[in-house]
């Protein structure tokens, strides 16, 4: 990309401006005590309990609406309500219709809590949380009350727990494909020094922990730049890399991060690959300032295609979105809605099978299931909880002119030494 050092300031504040919607944002803090209810039979010899009748089954959803997550939040609330609609148009589950209840806390941990305790009592599941800081505060609060929780978050900190569901895989899996993704077609070498930009907290420390573990066995050095959510000029941040000679950039932030690293090294020469976590990149970027830089530099390793995918699943899943709500970005926020409430829907169907719509027995369906295919990527083993669901990665770049500006560049696979890693972890 042709770019002048006089231009880098315009860029910076436009970006900025354009941005501020996608930053991260939020603390953690303790949460309220709930209750988990009690169980009956219904009429039809089911079991039940808190957020099943007779007649309905209700989940919850914490999502952000109004705060720097807004648009992943809209994907996901509609492409979880389509979800439920196909449903209910086919019987509902069990004899049952699905009911969502929307709650949003706008990214606010504290109105999360609240929200929390307002719904708690009277749903069965949460197939929708989203932020890292909300998790962490609702963590001892959901794991007491049996409510099985599909998190909008990927660290490694969020295992190990029975009711909670890391989906698809965590971010030092991520960061591992990606260190594997540069030496593989890159041209990195041993002695190469890549650089990687994280958040502070779970997010950063667990991307982290992948990278340099990574790098240590390809024999790379990993130069680490620790930045806040609040960041969005990384002008600093290049211009260490740049002094450290990186041949290569990790980044896992925020999209308005990526735009800012990217558009900010592209300008001043350092025209090297970035490889981002899936949080780290939205289809908006690609009408920013920055948008030519993403598209010759940026790379994305996550747990599911790009929306652009040829797989059968995602192809339908498209196009029912489209006719569902006209106008709507097609975004990674509608597959990771929809691919998490299909993952609930094969819960809740097993757990009727066992007999048992109660929160508890929900979280058993869900943990005695060892290969789910919802057909939107790779299958998921949900039956060890101190492991990811999976460990194989796509990766995938932006493409201003594909459906949710992305298409695919490499299909799942689990990139190599991943096993090992995850056995010297446990």
């Amino acid at each position: 990309m042709k770019s002048t050092h006089h231009t880098a300031p315009r860029a910076t504040t436009l970006l900025a401006t354009v941005l501020a919607a996608l930053l991260l944002a939020g603390t953690g803090c303790s949460s309220k005590a709930g209750s988990s209810g009690s169980t009956d039979d219904g009429a039809d010899g089911i079991k039940t309990g808190p957020g099943v009748t007779d007649k309905t089954i209700r989940l919850g959803a914490l999502t952000d609406l109004t705060g720097p997550y807004a648009t992943l939040g809209k994907s996901i609330v509609q492409a979880q309500q389509m979800w439920a609609d196909e449903v209910n148009a086919r019987g509902g589950i069990c004899d049952r219709r699905i009911e969502i209840v929307v709650k949003d806390h706008g990214y606010d941990v504290q109105k999360a809590v609240t929200a929390y305790a307002d719904i708690s009592a009277d749903v069965v599941a949460l197939p929708q949380v989203i932020g890292s800081p909300v998790m962490a505060a609702l963590l001892d609060d959901i794991e007491r009350d049996k409510v099985l929780t599909f998190p909008q978050a990927w660290a490694a900190s969020l295992l190990g727990r029975d009711s909670v569901q890391v989906l698809g895989t965590t971010y030092d899996i991520d960061m591992i494909a990606a260190v594997d993704f540069l030496t593989r077609t890159k041209g990195l070498k041993k002695g190469d020094t890549i650089g990687h930009v994280y958040f502070e907290g779970d997010y950063g420390a667990n991307a982290l922990e992948g990278s340099r573990w990574a790098a240590k066995q390809a024999g790379l050095k990993v130069a680490g730049q620790k930045i806040k959510a609040t960041d969005t000029d990384l002008s600093a941040q290049v211009s260490a890399l740049r002094k450290e000679g990186v041949k290569a950039i990790l980044i896992s932030a925020g999209p308005a991060q990526s735009a800012s690293l990217v558009g900010v090294a592209a300008s001043r020469g350092l025209k090297v690959p970035v490889v981002s976590s899936a949080p780290g990149y939205a289809p908006q970027l690609m009408k920013t300032l920055a948008a030519p830089a993403l598209a010759a530099m940026l790379n994305v390793v996550s747990a599911v295609p790009a929306v652009s995918s040829d797989v059968a699943g995602v192809r339908t899943m498209v196009a029912s979105y489209k006719k569902k709500y006209p106008g709507s970005l097609v975004d990674s926020g509608v597959l990771s809605g929809y691919n998490a409430a299909q993952v609930m829907g094969t819960d809740l169907k097993k757990a009727c099978e066992n007999g048992s719509l109660a929160r508890e027995d929900v979280v058993k369906a869900h943990r005695s299931q060892s290969s789910v295919d919802v057909g939107l990527g790779s299958p998921q083993n949900f039956s060890d909880k101190a492991r990811p669901a999976s460990t194989s990665t796509y990766v995938y770049k932006p493409d201003a002119k594909a459906v949710g500006a992305a298409v695919n560049v490499e299909n799942a696979h689990i990139a190599p030494g991943v096993k090992e890693y995850l056995a010297a972890r446990n």
